[in-house]
């Protein structure tokens, strides 16, 4: 039977291959395991076989994770990436307890971030999320309003403005996942020819990262190929 450990090799390999496949070092991609609705010991066993970054949807759920993996293992130093929608009562807990936040698409949001940012803690990390696909039902700045967007929250003295993540709509033809992705590595180019020092395009999951990854993702965001089916029943958050 397959461990944690081995499906995170597995996915190193993935991302060594696809990266190579365009002469990429693929030191330059980093693997995000997404663990939310994980218990604590499925991300200890990871945390055990080398993987430090860690990315969670729901606000309750998480920062409980987090403060029992805290209070248990204090010696262990893991990096907490927010990857959900974010609710304005929300904003103070995720300022608190996340190293990283990939789906900041409203000005409210980033401000109230910024604003209950502790000041003893590093400014937190953010990536703005792009509704790329253009689908109604998600969330995500416009992309000719991003320009916008990143001149707003790179003033914003609790943050630090990293990139861009996206959730394209699904596919499953390599060449229409690479569509998405080849947009979103546009838009990238497009903040760092403005003058914004980013270095983060986190994009790509488990069906689709290969494609991420040859078009220029430097995050991928893998939760299902690691973890195996995800247990919504161990939730404790309200959304």
């Amino acid at each position: 039977m397959s461990t944690i450990s081995d499906h995170l090799q597995e996915i190193r390999q993935r991302i060594q291959s696809a990266a190579r496949t365009t002469e990429r070092n693929p030191s330059t991609v980093h693997l995000l395991a997404v663990s939310k609705t994980q218990p604590t010991n499925a991300i200890l066993e990871a945390a055990d076989a080398g993987q430090k970054a860690f990315g969670e949807n729901y606000e309750q759920e998480a920062v409980s994770k987090i403060l029992a993996i805290r209070a248990s293992r204090p010696d262990l130093k893991l990096e907490w990436h927010f990857i959900g929608p974010i609710q304005s009562n929300k904003t103070r807990s995720i300022a608190e307890h996340f190293d990283w936040v990939h789906s900041v698409d409203r000005e409210k949001i980033a401000r109230r971030l910024s604003d209950q940012r502790p000041a003893a803690l590093a400014p937190l990390n953010i990536c703005l999320q792009v509704n790329i696909s253009g689908e109604a039902s998600k969330s995500g700045i416009h992309p000719e309003n991003l320009l916008g967007m990143a001149k707003t929250v790179s003033a914003m003295p609790r943050l630090k403005l990293r990139g861009l993540m996206a959730i394209p709509e699904p596919e499953s033809s390599p060449d229409r996942q690479r569509e998405p992705f080849k947009a979103m590595k546009v838009l990238f180019n497009q903040l760092r020819k403005a003058g914004y020092d980013v270095d983060t395009l986190s994009m790509g999951m488990s069906d689709d990262m290969d494609a991420a990854i040859e078009e220029g993702a430097t995050t991928v965001r893998i939760g299902t190929a690691i973890f195996g089916k995800r247990n919504y029943s161990s939730r404790k958050d309200s959304r």
